[in-house]
């Protein structure tokens, strides 16, 4: 059964997979970490070279990683990922036991295991005292009885580095053999070469004391230095056919991992991998650095797609919006939309003109309409909605039939039918919003409806507005200003008695008070 579905699913729960966990929940991501608990450090007692966390165990590392995740709201499971497959533009990702989980993106972070050399008693002592990287142990085993296991090519540069941290540091010749430079530069740095082979290990008391020959001598020894094979945990990956390249160090074959771009993106659009699956020489700061970077380059990706729909909507949006069928369906979803209330600016500045006649645009469910009419007015109300226009006529009725009797509904687009021109004393036009060339047409035909000696007044809501929380609708471009619609209007045929942004106080959704401005344009076209 598929159930939950997550921005991103980690597969893996080491310092890679939890350190881009906690990136995406601190972006507010939500995230999944699937962890089958199986690191690959779980043998070493310690974690080294990991700034401020030197010398913590790596269950503790795991642990605290793990609460710092889930303080964020990430969620933690214990439970082995399987498979991955496409699912649209995300991902299923199956777990042991059949449950699935889809996930947006992918960030893998399974690791790799250590193939030791096939000698009697090294697996049984890994991560104690058979060692392999010099940065991780080294300091531990200071100055200690050293040997190196020469399983291939490379064994010669590992005692070579070994040696920075010993003097007593042994080549164990185990069906490798070098050349006479190598045995020079051996020699020179102080460095024993011992035929082999290595037969096993002697430990005495769960302490490592040396190693035995084939030849039946023992050579003392406090640490063992092996080089293992670097085989990542790809499983997941191939199933989504990503599979792993051969990783050559010095000509030599050490290993394998996942090929990736530095913030860890696969060939595979959505997945991305970090740590040692993605980069066998990585140490734990290391991969929890690769998985920072995983987990910033997710969250940009997924805030690109996001943009993308989110432009595609806005357009969608604009260009439908004040369309018909979408004020029909605004007011089907209610019983009332507007408060019932005239508009104040309309209040404000018509209190005092002599009736006459007026339009009222986009009349909605007909507050100003109605208002007008109480004082006398003979009104045009126009609405693209017939079901604005029904309840408009509903509330007209209810402040009786002499004031119903002074408005005409009309069910017009403005748009495609024009008002008369010269034929209104007043031209109310209250939160009208368009587009900007469709919206600077429409203002233009309002204003030509205009008698001479009569009143054009335009509210809308200021561009200000967006800077506040108040409610509304993010389209600057349909938004403007009283100075600019005043800018429109020829002086020698309009006298602009306001263009301003007039504030008042409005309640925004989380109830607090907030200073909001309408923009007022009010002009007098001359006699």
């Amino acid at each position: 059964m598929t159930s939950e579905t997550y921005d991103v699913v980690v597969v893996g729960g080491g310092a890679a997979g939890l350190s881009g966990a906690l990136a995406l929940a601190r972006a507010r991501r939500s995230v999944l970490v699937v962890d089958a608990g199986q690191p690959r450090n779980a043998p070493a007692g310690h974690v080294h070279n990991y700034l401020t966390r030197e010398g913590t165990p790596p269950a503790d590392l795991v642990a605290a990683g793990r609460a710092e995740v889930t303080r964020y709201g990430g969620e933690v499971v214990a439970g082995r990922a399987e498979t991955a497959s496409r699912d649209g533009d995300g991902f299923v990702v199956t777990l042991d036991g059949g449950r699935g989980v889809r996930a947006r993106r992918l960030l893998v972070t399974t690791g790799l295991v250590d193939e030791l050399p096939d000698v009697p008693g090294v697996a049984e002592r890994w991560g104690r005292d058979v060692l392999h990287c010099p940065y991780c142990h080294g300091w531990e085993v200071r100055d200690r009885r050293l040997g190196v296991l020469a399983t291939g090519p490379m064994a010669a540069h590992q005692a070579d580095l070994w040696r920075q941290w010993s003097p007593h540091v042994m080549l164990l010749l185990h069906g490798t053999t070098p050349g006479a430079e190598e045995a020079e530069r051996l020699a020179a740095r102080g460095i024993t070469v011992v035929d082999g082979p290595v037969a096993g290990l002697e430990v005495a008391g769960d302490t490592l004391t040396g190693v035995r020959l084939a030849s039946g001598e023992v050579v003392a020894l406090d640490a063992l230095v092996v080089a293992p094979r670097f085989t990542a945990r790809a499983g997941v990956l191939e199933s989504l056919g990503l599979k792993p390249v051969d990783v050559e160090f010095g000509g030599q074959v050490i290993g394998s991992q996942i090929s990736a771009d530095p913030t860890g993106a696969t060939a595979v659009p959505g997945v991305w991998v970090a740590g040692n699956v993605a980069d066998v020489r990585a140490q734990v700061i290391t991969a929890a650095a690769a998985g920072l970077a995983a987990g910033a380059a997710i969250n940009a990706d997924l805030v690109a797609e996001e943009t993308r729909d989110a432009v595609a909507a806005y357009r969608h949006q604009a260009e439908t919006m004040f369309e018909e069928a979408a004020w029909e369906e605004r007011y089907g979803v209610r019983a009332t939309v507007w408060s019932g209330r005239p508009n104040p600016q309309l209040v404000a500045d018509v209190t005092g003109l002599p009736p006459g006649r007026a339009l009222d645009v986009g009349c909605g469910e007909g507050a100003d309409a109605v208002w007008l009419a109480e004082r006398g007015w003979r009104v045009t109300a126009v609405d693209i909605s017939t079901t604005a226009l029904e309840r408009a006529a509903a509330h007209a009725a209810a402040a009786g039939p002499q004031v119903a009797g002074r408005i005409e509904w009309t069910h017009a687009d403005l748009r495609d039918q024009p008002p008369a021109e010269g034929a209104y004393d007043l031209v109310s036009s209250q939160f009208m919003h368009l587009p900007g060339e469709a919206r600077r047409e429409l203002f233009a035909r309002l204003a030509a409806a205009v008698a001479p000696g009569g009143t054009l007044l335009i509210v809308g809501h200021h561009p200000l507005d967006l800077r506040t929380t108040a409610r509304r609708m993010h389209f600057p471009e349909m938004m403007f200003t009283g100075e600019e619609v005043a800018s429109s209007l020829d002086p020698t045929t309009w006298q602009v008695l306001a263009a301003e942004a007039r504030p008042r106080v409005a309640v925004d959704p989380e109830g607090r008070d907030v200073s909001i401005h309408d923009a007022v344009l009010v002009a007098r076209r001359r006699a």
